[in-house]
Order: C-alpha cells, then structure tokens, then sequence
C-alpha cells in the first residue's frame, strides 16, 4: 500500500473511532420544541484534483468532505453552506436512509458509493426545530456530484480538510439577535463562509480525531446578512 493510500486509510479510522465516542459533539445553546426528526450525511472521501504531498501535517492533502449551498429563497437556513440532508420521510426506514435519500436527491451522488460509518447522537436545532442526526460516512467510490434541484440547492462542492484545518481559514463568527451574541466556530475557504450549525459539526469532528491545528478562537468576524440568510 502506498503511503498515501496508507493515510488516506488513517484518515478513514480516525472517523470511525468517532462514532464509538458520545462525548465529542458541540452543545448548540437552544432549545427545540415537539422537533421533527432530520438527518445530514457527513461525508468524507478522497479528492482526486489534488495531489497527495509528504510534508502533510494532521491529514492528507486529498482528504475532502462534501459541502452545498442552500438556495436564499428557502425558509430555513437560506443561501447557508450545509451538509445534504433534511426531514426524514415516512418511507425512510431509519436516519441513515433519511440521509442518503436527501444527499442523492440534492447532490446526485451514487449512494452505494457510500460506507456509513455510523449514526451520531442527535442534536436539536431550533431555527428550524429539526432533532437532527448526523449521520458519517467515507466515500468509498466517488460519483459526480452537482446541484440536482436550484430550488433547494444552488451549489455542491468538495473541499480539501487540510485547507479547513488552516489556521488561516478559521476564526470565531459572532451573531447578535434578541440582545444576545451567539459566538461559534467558523471557516473561510476562499470567501466561502461555512459557520453556524455545520461549523460546529466539523470543528468537533477536527478536536476528536485529533486533526485540528491550534487557531486563534479570539479571532472575530460578525456574520454577513448574506450568510445569515
């Protein structure tokens, strides 16, 4: 096995030792009431554009999770970077297939591609008054990905967990509504925000697997009214 190989498969089994842990998820300080259940798929897998490099540091240069843009004129979280996902159906024989269901239908990929690593605790969201399930998983045979509905979707992207880990990307977003000031973390990959609930999700994952790079959480930047939707 080459040494890439060898990482990216390290890479996969940090992830998994996750899902044997309860310990590690973000406490998201709001409450829910009556919430409908909901799952997001975290995927992870191997970008083929970048090259591997031998001074990686925590991750491979090709290491990447799956990311979209939500459309602005959705009533819940508009124009915001997430994870696919949604409400689960009553068709849906569990959280799993709720979140591979809404990936495939937002973002066309081939769920056999997919191996799920496990279902994580849920967590209440209550913007949208989702019980949400993170649901990880390892991209095991990519498939092409695009936005597959620009009423829900406007965008799907993968990007590179090492550019994520940056220092320089991260910082802490600050969102003041009702006389109180929500800080979290936050990442910009070259403009592109990804903050709130989702940033929350990755920069847990990043402290679990112990891929995470000291960054300076003193750092503030508010959150843009285009990326608050």
């Amino acid at each position: 096995m080459s040494a890439s190989a060898e990482t990216i498969r390290s890479a996969r089994d940090d992830l998994l030792a996750v899902t044997r842990r309860a310990d590690w998820l973000p406490s998201f300080p709001f409450d829910t009431v009556n919430p409908l259940p909901a799952s997001v798929l975290v995927l992870f897998g191997r970008l083929d554009s970048i090259p591997a490099r031998s001074d990686e540091l925590t991750v491979p240069a090709d290491l990447d999770v799956l990311l979209q843009r939500r459309a602005a004129t959705l009533s819940s979280h508009p124009g915001q970077v997430s994870f696919p996902g949604g409400r689960q159906d009553d068709g849906d024989a569990d959280v799993v297939a709720t979140a591979l269901r809404e990936a495939e239908e937002e973002t066309g990929l081939d769920p056999h591609g997919v191996e799920v690593l496990g279902a994580l605790p849920e967590i209440p969201l209550a913007v949208s008054n989702y019980l949400v399930t993170p649901v990880l998983g390892w991209w095991r045979r990519p498939s092409r990905v695009a936005a597959v509905d620009h009423a829900e979707t406007v965008d799907v992207f993968r990007v590179p967990v090492a550019q994520m880990l940056d220092p320089a990307s991260r910082y802490t977003a600050t969102l003041t509504r009702g006389g109180q000031t929500y800080r979290g973390p936050a990442f910009d990959i070259d403009g592109t925000v990804v903050w709130g609930f989702t940033a929350g999700i990755l920069d847990a994952l990043f402290d679990a697997t112990g891929w995470a790079l000291p960054w300076d959480r003193a750092h503030e930047r508010p959150v843009s009214p285009s990326d608050v939707g």
